[in-house]
C-alpha cells in the first residue's frame, strides 16, 4: 500500500472501515450469484492470485525503472569524467545506448532540417527567378545547343555562331545573332557570355571578340561575366586573363558531361569551376583562406566578399546566380583550381580518350561470343571516337600533363610485355630441362 505506487493516502482506520464494508458487500453479492460454497472458494482463490500477480508486476516495473535510471545516471557521469579520444575516434562498443525516445527525437530533427532545406531552396529559386540572367553563347554547335535548352528555362538566351541557326534558336526561345556582328551580340545587354567553342579555336575567338568587348566596356563602364567550358583549364585561364578587359569577370568551368551523358538530365553529374577573376581581383586558388568570407588574390592580398564596392557585390551576385543554374539542375558542384583540374583530367579524361582511340585503331568489332568486358571495350571505343579528333588533339596539345600520361602508358605497356616475355622464357627453360632429363633416362 505504498503511496509511491499510486494507492490513496488515507489514515489506517478509515481505510480499514472502507475495506471491511467493501468486503462484506462483495461477499453477499458472491453468495447470491454463486450459492455453491466450493465454487465460491475457487473464485476467491482466483481473485487473490490475480491481485498478487498485479502487485508483483507493479513492483517489477518499479524495480526496472530504478535500475534503468541508475544505469543512465552512471553512464552520463562516466562520459563526463572520461571524454572519448579524439585521435582514434569513439569506439562503437563504448558508446552508451540512446535513451528511449532519442531516435524518434533525432528523426524529428532530421525532418525539420529537411523542411528548412526545402524552404531555403524554394527561396533561392524565387531569388533566381526574380532577376533572371541574360546569357550569351558563342558557338551554337552540338554542345552550345545542349546547354542552351536548359538555360532557356532560367533566363533569356542569345546565341551566335558561324552557321545560321535562326530556326533552331527560335525553336528553343533563343535569339540568334550572326558571328560576324559582335557589336549587335553585345548590345543585347548580356550578363554572361559562354565561350562554347573548340579548344583549338578558343584563342582566336577570344581575340576577335576583344575589340567589341572593349568598346562595350568603355561605353558602359563594366563588362559581362566571361565563362569557358573547355576540357582543358589552364589554357583557357591564361588566354582570358591575357586578352580580356579587366572589367570582365572570369569564371573557368568544365561540365564533366555532354549531350550524350547528359541527355536524361544533369542530376549528379560533375561540374568543375574556378572563380578566376572578380571585380578586377584575380583569385589565387592555391591560397588557404576562409572559403566563404574571404579570398586571396594573386599578389597575396586578402579580400572580403562583402567589400564596400557595389561592383564587387554585383559581380559576386552574378556569379552565384549563374552557378545556381547548374546547381538547381542537379549538378554535383566541384570547386577546383585549373591546375588541379588538368592534373586530374590527364589521368582520367585524356587517358580514356587515348585508350579509346588506340583500341579503335585496332579495328575491333562485335563477335558472336562477346563477353561483358569486351562489350564495355566497344562502348568505350564508340563514346570516344564519337567526338572529333580535333577535340582529342586539343586535349593533348593544351594539357601540359598529357605527354607524361602517354609516357607512363608506354612504360606500363612495356612492363606488361616484358613480364609476358619473361614468363615465356622461363617456360622454355623448364621445357628444355624436362627434355634433357627425359633424354638421360632413355640413354640409361
Amino acid at each position: 500500500n505504498s503511496p509511491s505506487l499510486g494507492y490513496p493516502t488515507t489514515d489506517d482506520s478509515s481505510r480499514r472501515k472502507a475495506h471491511h464494508l467493501t468486503s462484506t458487500t462483495t461477499m453477499k453479492s458472491i453468495r447470491q450469484v454463486f450459492p455453491c460454497r466450493r465454487l465460491r472458494c475457487l473464485l476467491l482463490l482466483l481473485s487473490a492470485v490475480t491481485c498478487m500477480s498485479s502487485a508483483w508486476d507493479i513492483a517489477k516495473d518499479q524495480r526496472r525503472h530504478n535500475i534503468l535510471s541508475s544505469h543512465r545516471k552512471s553512464m552520463e557521469a562516466k562520459n563526463q569524467a572520461t571524454p572519448l579520444a579524439q585521435s582514434n575516434g569513439p569506439n562503437e562498443q563504448d558508446l552508451p545506448r540512446p535513451p528511449a525516445g532519442r531516435l524518434e527525437e533525432l528523426k524529428m530533427k532530421e525532418a525539420e532540417l529537411a523542411r528548412q532545406l526545402a524552404a531555403i531552396r524554394m527561396e533561392k529559386l524565387a531569388a533566381l527567378r526574380s532577376k533572371p540572367l541574360t546569357i550569351g553563347i558563342i558557338g551554337f554547335g552540338r554542345f552550345g545547343q545542349f546547354i542552351a535548352r536548359t538555360f532557356a528555362k532560367h533566363g533569356k538566351i542569345v546565341v551566335t555562331s558561324r552557321s545560321d541557326y535562326t530556326d533552331i534558336a527560335n525553336g528553343m526561345g533563343a535569339t540568334y545573332v550572326p558571328l560576324d556582328d559582335p557589336d549587335s551580340f553585345l548590345e543585347k545587354d548580356l550578363d554572361v557570355i559562354i565561350m562554347a567553342v573548340s579548344i583549338l579555336s578558343f584563342e582566336s575567338t577570344v581575340k576577335k571578340l576583344v575589340p567589341s568587348l572593349q568598346k562595350y566596356v568603355d561605353k558602359n563602364g563594366k563588362g559581362p561575366l566571361l565563362v569557358d567550358v573547355l576540357s582543358v583549364k589552364e589554357h583557357a585561364r591564361d588566354i582570358m586573363l591575357e586578352y580580356l578587359p579587366e572589367e570582365c569577370d572570369i569564371l573557368c568551368t568544365h561540365p564533366m558531361f555532354g549531350p550524350d551523358s547528359g541527355r536524361n538530365g544533369w542530376n549528379n553529374l560533375n561540374f568543375v569551376y574556378e572563380k578566376t577573376r572578380i571585380d578586377k581581383v584575380v583569385f589565387d586558388p592555391s591560397a588557404t583562406v576562409s572559403a566563404s568570407e574571404t579570398f586571396m588574390d594573386a599578389t597575396g592580398g586578402i579580400h572580403s566578399i562583402h567589400e564596400d564596392s557595389e561592383a564587387h557585390l554585383e559581380s559576386i551576385d552574378r556569379i552565384e546566380r549563374f552557378l545556381s543554374i547548374w546547381e538547381e539542375e542537379g549538378c554535383r558542384m566541384v570547386p577546383m583550381s585549373c591546375k588541379a583540374h588538368d592534373e586530374y583530367a590527364a589521368n582520367s579524361q585524356f587517358i580514356t580518350h587515348l585508350m579509346g582511340r588506340i583500341l579503335g585503331a585496332q579495328g575491333l568489332s562485335m563477335t558472336p561470343i562477346d563477353t561483358k568486358g569486351f562489350e564495355s571495350v566497344l562502348q568505350l571505343v564508340d563514346s570516344t571516337t564519337a567526338d572529333s579528333f580535333e577535340l582529342f588533339y586539343g586535349l593533348y596539345k593544351y594539357n601540359t600533363n598529357s605527354m607524361t600520361t602517354i609516357e607512363q602508358l608506354k612504360a606500363a605497356m612495356d612492363n606488361v610485355v616484358d613480364n609476358l616475355k619473361k614468363l615465356e622464357a622461363e617456360d622454355k627453360e623448364k621445357e628444355k630441362a624436362k627434355s634433357q632429363d627425359t633424354t638421360k633416362i632413355l640413354h640409361n
